[in-house]
């Protein structure tokens, strides 16, 4: 078992296949404090809110999508998604609902091996992301890839194999473990990198400031 994290992986590598099925899961189970609470991914950029971009981007990616989201699933229904909630007690960060979706996707899509995760309110998330996380795996050897902008790890957004589920159930509920970065070393995990120019791909809007930052890049890069 490895215990290191592998060499980032800049560029993009040849596939020859196609990717392996891969499920989507929009993490929308935030608490939102910085923008002054409600739900962050139902704010709009346009006429769009951030979790309708980011599904966007992630639909011709994936082989199907589901939200992660606590409290009412109702408010996520225009998505016509299903919406799987925490089942860790507490607040136990993205972790817990990235263990959720890879339970509900070992029972309910039993032949998909692999899921990728992305934050709700990342609406530039790059068009070839389940693509180049697969070849940084496969290049890597690593059971588990994350994306990378620049010099920015960003461990949210990663490739998860469902048959961990079990391992990361038990570093949540018996070893107390909040941090990704200390579960996917467990395990080796490797980085796929993109530039940063003329945008991040991973921008998140936090904050009603960078909310407004995204309206500027969604007008000014209008194919984004």
């Amino acid at each position: 078992m490895s215990r290191t994290r592998a060499p980032a992986i800049a560029g993009k590598a040849p596939m020859t296949e196609i990717p392996p099925p891969t499920l989507g899961v929009l993490l929308a189970g935030g608490l939102a404090r910085r923008m002054g609470g409600g739900d962050k991914p139902l704010r709009e950029i346009g006429e769009k809110t951030l979790i309708e971009r980011v599904a966007e981007r992630l639909t011709p990616q994936c082989d199907g999508l589901v939200v992660n989201a606590n409290g009412d699933p109702a408010r996520f229904a225009f998505l016509h998604m299903p919406v799987v909630a925490d089942d860790v007690p507490g607040f136990a960060g993205p972790l817990a609902g990235i263990l959720a979706v890879l339970d509900w996707t070992a029972l309910n899509r039993p032949g998909v091996e692999w899921v990728v995760s992305a934050a709700a309110d990342s609406p530039f998330l790059p068009r070839d992301l389940v693509r180049r996380l697969h070849e940084t795996r496969l290049l890597a050897g690593t059971k588990l890839a994350c994306a990378q902008s620049g010099e920015q790890a960003h461990p949210v957004i990663g490739l998860w194999p469902v048959a961990l589920r079990d391992d990361l159930r038990h570093a949540l509920v018996f070893e107390d473990m909040r941090k990704i970065d200390r579960w996917t070393a467990r395990h080796g995990v490797t980085a796929a990198i993109w530039p940063t120019e003329p945008f991040d791909p991973f921008f998140n809007a936090n904050t009603p400031d960078e909310l407004a930052e995204a309206n500027l890049i969604a007008n000014r890069y209008p194919d984004a």
